[in-house]
């Protein structure tokens, strides 16, 4: 099967952390006739702005529970991320799994959370994102059929991109996946570092006849 070097954008999931250019985006990508699946803040920004929006919980058929601790972590989520063109067409028609083209997708600020002053263990826990890097991992694994935005910086040029030519080419998914796959990396990398500077202190204090758990992070 060959590979197709222009794959058409006509379903995105936008949800995202930084807001930043989010209503812009939002506008261009339903003039341009995309249909918007979105979550919690960022379906109510996008409705709030007067851009049509279909949150993800109508398409799962399951609402948002745990405070937004789940969501995306649904088969219509990642099978319309994961369903390869030509290949799982049947069994997407099946169980009723729409593609999406294109996901954006910023993850919660973990880093800056455990930068500030005074972040207890507890508000770093809360902003380490579970569904958001499941996502990207998703899209950028299945780069060939789909777009993934990390970022608001790649905003403008998968923008013109889209709207010149109706979607993105291969060669930009392909960049766009390995920015995906970087970012997930590091986010991991963070939280490993944070959590793994906890457990140095804890081991230090025990040396020195303190051992309890250490209450806020260091920045």
């Amino acid at each position: 099967m060959s590979t197709p070097q222009l794959v058409p954008v006509r379903r995105a999931l936008l949800s995202v952390s930084d807001k930043t250019g989010l209503i812009d985006l939002g506008r261009r990508l339903a003039a341009k006739g995309i249909e918007l699946l979105s979550t919690g803040g960022s379906a109510k920004a996008l409705r709030e702005a007067g851009i049509k929006v279909t949150d993800v919980s109508d398409v799962t058929g399951f609402p948002e529970i745990m405070d937004g601790r789940v969501k995306t972590l649904h088969p219509k989520v990642h099978g319309g991320l994961l369903g390869r063109r030509g290949t799982d067409d049947a069994v997407m028609a099946e169980l009723g799994i729409a593609p999406i083209d294109l996901l954006v997708l910023n993850l919660y600020p973990f880093e800056s959370t455990v930068a500030k002053p005074g972040c207890t263990l507890e508000q770093a826990i809360e902003n380490i994102d579970i569904g958001g890097p499941a996502l990207l991992r998703s899209a950028a694994k299945n780069w060939n059929d789909v777009g993934v935005l990390t970022s608001p910086d790649q905003y403008e040029d998968a923008l013109t991109e889209i709207e010149q030519h109706g979607g993105l080419s291969r060669a930009t998914r392909f960049k766009l996946a390995v920015s995906a796959f970087n970012r997930v990396a590091n986010y991991g990398a963070a939280i490993s570092d944070y959590l793994s500077g906890l457990e140095r202190d804890k081991a230090q204090e025990a040396i020195n006849g303190h051992a309890t758990f250490p209450a806020q992070a260091h920045a």
